[in-house]
């Protein structure tokens, strides 16, 4: 079986309501996973935006949400998740903070990449990372990914 993230708010290149993005209550979705490959010790989920800021003529990726050690137990996140699983560190998004931050487009239609990785090992604390350091630590320690990617597009 392999690695899967679903989210039953929206489904695969599907819209994501509006509840989730600045527009609503920037809540994160519901997530669930599964099919994790044998030797998995921690998970760890990064949400970003490539279309950033107009996806006619991108020009960088916009980093939504950082997750690393998820305990394996863990069969995926709440809607508006308040309490992280324990042992789960947070990394900063691009608005230099930790936790979630919705879809918020100023152009166009994004597309929202939330990626899903499975590691054979638990990371140490790495001080709140970015998304580039937090891959660093992850070369060559995963054994799978799986994407869920959701689409937004703020009404005019």
């Amino acid at each position: 079986m392999a690695l899967i993230i679903t989210s039953e708010a929206f489904p695969p290149n599907g819209e994501i309501p509006r509840k989730y993005t600045c527009d609503g209550g920037d809540v994160s979705p519901p997530l669930t996973w599964s099919g994790l490959p044998p030797g998995t010790r921690s998970l760890a989920l990064i949400v970003d935006d490539p279309d950033a800021p107009d996806p006619r003529a991108p020009r960088m990726t916009w980093v939504h949400w950082v997750l690393y050690n998820l305990p394996p137990e863990a069969p995926g996140l709440p809607e508006a998740v308040q309490a992280l699983p324990a042992g789960t560190l947070q990394g900063l998004n691009d608005w230099k903070r930790t936790g979630y931050g919705g879809p918020c487009p100023p152009i166009g239609r994004h597309r929202y990449f939330h990626k899903l990785y499975a590691l054979d090992t638990v990371l140490p604390d790495l001080h709140r990372p970015d998304k580039a350091k937090l891959e660093q630590a992850m070369t060559g320690h995963v054994l799978g990914q799986a994407e869920l990617i959701g689409i937004y597009q703020r009404a005019r």
